[in-house]
C-alpha cells in the first residue's frame, strides 16, 4: 500500500509546509489517503495580504491576458485527466467515469468564462442634463474567498475561481476537509503556469478554524460559498460586521413531476439517475417524486426495478460500479435514519432500505420509499443519499403545489408530453431551476440559482459571471 501523501498550502504563489495536519480518507475502503494542513488564522492572514497585494497588478493585467491564463490552465487539465479523477475518486468516492466527466467539464469551463475576457460590458445611459455623459462601468471586487464543498470538490474550483480572475479579482480557496486532495493537485498544476504570486492561493484547514477566520476577515470583499443551509448561516452572521457580499448556494429538495402522459422510461431513467449520481449527493439532482394516480403503480415498479439493479461498491475495485460511497460516517447515518424515520411514519420500504454489508466504506443501497406524505421529514428535508420517495397526486394543481411547500427552492423537474402542462409548470413552479423531460444537470451558460433557503446569487453564464463585480457609475459634465 503507498504512503500518504503530505500536502501544503499554497500562499504568494509558494508552497508552504504547516506544523499540524488533518488527515483524509478513502470513503470506500477507509484507507488513510493524506495528510493536508490544518491552517488556521494565521495562514490565513498571509494568503488573504498576498492576495490583496497581487490585486491592483492583476486588475490592470488586461482582461485577454488574464483570459489567456485560463485557457492554459485548462490545456494542462486535460493533460492530467486520469491523475486528477484518481484522485478525486480515492478521496470522494465517485465512480471513474463520472470523475473523468468533471475534471473535462472544469476544463471546458475554464475556457468559457476565459472567453468573456474580451465580452465584458458596461453601460452608457441618457442623461438628463444637457452635455453630461452618464458611464456604467463594471470593476472587480478586490479579495473573493472560495470555500468549496466535498461533492463536486474540482468543479467548484472553477467555478469560483474563473470567474473571480477573468474579471480582475484575486482569490483564497478552502478546499472542503473531506475532499482537499484534489484542489492541492490543482495548485500544483497551476503553479509555473505564469500566474502572477498571489492571484491564486489555497488554505486547507476546518470550517472552525480556517474557514471562520476567511469568513470575518475585512480582508475579504466577497465570499463565494456552496455547502449547507446550516453553514451558510453560520457565514452570514460571520461576514455581517464587515457587510462582506455573499453568494451562497446551500442545498435542495429538488421535486420531481411525473403525471399521467409522462415518457415512463424517460422519467424513470432520469430520476434514478439523480439518485445514483455522486451516491445522491447532488443539491440539485431530484430528491423527491410526485407522480400521478394513473401511473404512478407502474412508475413505482419500473423505478423500483431500476434502482435494484444499480451495481454500487468501490469504484477503483471494479470498473462496472454505478454507484461509490457516501462521503463519510455521519452522512451514512444520516440517510440511514431519515430512512428509519419515514418508515416508522408509514412509508412502504420497495427496495433497499438497508446499510449495505461490504468489507469497508460508507454504503448504502439505492432505495424506494412509496406511500410517502407531504409531512414526512423525507419529503422536506435533504437526504443526500441514494434514496427517492414517492407521493402519489391527483393531478397537475396539487403537484405543484406540494413541489413548492418547501424551504428550499433550487432545482426542480416535470415530465410531462403536454405542452399546456410544461408551461403552467415554467409559470408556477417557485424554484431558481426547472427541467422538463430531461436530467437535472445545468450549463455552464445559464445561471444556476436558487430561492429561499437554498441561497443568495447565483453561478455560471454572464450572470454568474458579474455577480464578481460591482458597478461604478460616472456622471461626467463636458
Amino acid at each position: 500500500m503507498s504512503q500518504p501523501t503530505t500536502y501544503q498550502n499554497y500562499i504568494d504563489g509558494a508552497f508552504e509546509s504547516a506544523r499540524d495536519h488533518l488527515e483524509v480518507f478513502n470513503p470506500a475502503t477507509q484507507a488513510l489517503l493524506s495528510r493536508v494542513p490544518a491552517s488556521g488564522g494565521e495562514e490565513v492572514e498571509r494568503a488573504l495580504a498576498a492576495a490583496r497585494r497581487a490585486q491592483k497588478g492583476w486588475a490592470a493585467t488586461p482582461a485577454v491576458e488574464r483570459a489567456a491564463f485560463l485557457h492554459r490552465l485548462a490545456d494542462t487539465l486535460r493533460d492530467n485527466v486520469a491523475l486528477l479523477a484518481r484522485t478525486i475518486t480515492q478521496e470522494q468516492g465517485k465512480v471513474s467515469g463520472l470523475a473523468e466527466v468533471e475534471v473535462n467539464f472544469t476544463a471546458d469551463y475554464l475556457d468559457y468564462m476565459a472567453e468573456w475576457g474580451r465580452r465584458i460590458e458596461g453601460e452608457i445611459i441618457e442623461s438628463d442634463r444637457v452635455g453630461e455623459s452618464i458611464f456604467l462601468f463594471r470593476k472587480p471586487l478586490g479579495v473573493v474567498a472560495g470555500i468549496l464543498p466535498w461533492n463536486f470538490p474540482f468543479f467548484l474550483i472553477a467555478r469560483k475561481m474563473a470567474p473571480a480572475l477573468v474579471t480582475g479579482n484575486t482569490i483564497v480557496i478552502k478546499p472542503s476537509e473531506e475532499t482537499p486532495n484534489n484542489c492541492f493537485e490543482f495548485a500544483r498544476l497551476l503553479d509555473g503556469l505564469g500566474l502572477p504570486k498571489g492571484v491564486f492561493n489555497v488554505v486547507s484547514g476546518t470550517g472552525a478554524a480556517a474557514g471562520s477566520a476567511l469568513t470575518s476577515s475585512a480582508e475579504v470583499d466577497m465570499i463565494s460559498f456552496t455547502g449547507s443551509v446550516e453553514t451558510g448561516s453560520r457565514i452570514m452572521a460571520s461576514a455581517a460586521d464587515n457587510i462582506t457580499k455573499l453568494n451562497l448556494e446551500l442545498g435542495g429538495k429538488a421535486p420531481a413531476i411525473v403525471l399521467d402522459d409522462a415518457d415512463l422510461d424517460l422519467a424513470v431513467n432520469a430520476i434514478r439517475g439523480s439518485r445514483i449520481i455522486n451516491t445522491g449527493q447532488v443539491c440539485n439532482c431530484a430528491e423527491r417524486v410526485y407522480v400521478q394516480r394513473g401511473v404512478a403503480a407502474e412508475f413505482i415498479t419500473r423505478m423500483a426495478k431500476a434502482m435494484s439493479a444499480t451495481r454500487f461498491g468501490d469504484p477503483l475495485a471494479d470498473a462496472a460500479v454505478e454507484m461509490g460511497p457516501l462521503i463519510n460516517r455521519a452522512g451514512l447515518d444520516k440517510v440511514a435514519r431519515m430512512v428509519e424515520t419515514a418508515r416508522r411514519e408509514g412509508a412502504e420500504l420497495i427496495t433497499g432500505g438497508e446499510i449495505a454489508d461490504l468489507e469497508a466504506g460508507y454504503h448504502y443501497q439505492p432505495t424506494v420509499l412509496a406511500g410517502c406524505r407531504q409531512t414526512m421529514e423525507i419529503m422536506q428535508q435533504e437526504v443526500f443519499g441514494p434514496v427517492l420517495p414517492i407521493q402519489i397526486i391527483d393531478d397537475l394543481d396539487e403537484g405543484i403545489a406540494l413541489a413548492n411547500d418547501c424551504e428550499y427552492g433550487l432545482t426542480s423537474s416535470i415530465y410531462t408530453r403536454s405542452l399546456k402542462s410544461a408551461m403552467q409548470a415554467c409559470r408556477e413552479l417557485d424554484f431558481g431551476e426547472t427541467y422538463i423531460n430531461r436530467e437535472n444537470f445545468e450549463a455552464m451558460q445559464g445561471f444556476h440559482a436558487g430561492v429561499r433557503k437554498s441561497g443568495i446569487g447565483g453561478a455560471d453564464g454572464k450572470h454568474g459571471l458579474y455577480e464578481y463585480t460591482h458597478s461604478h457609475v460616472v456622471y461626467l459634465q463636458a
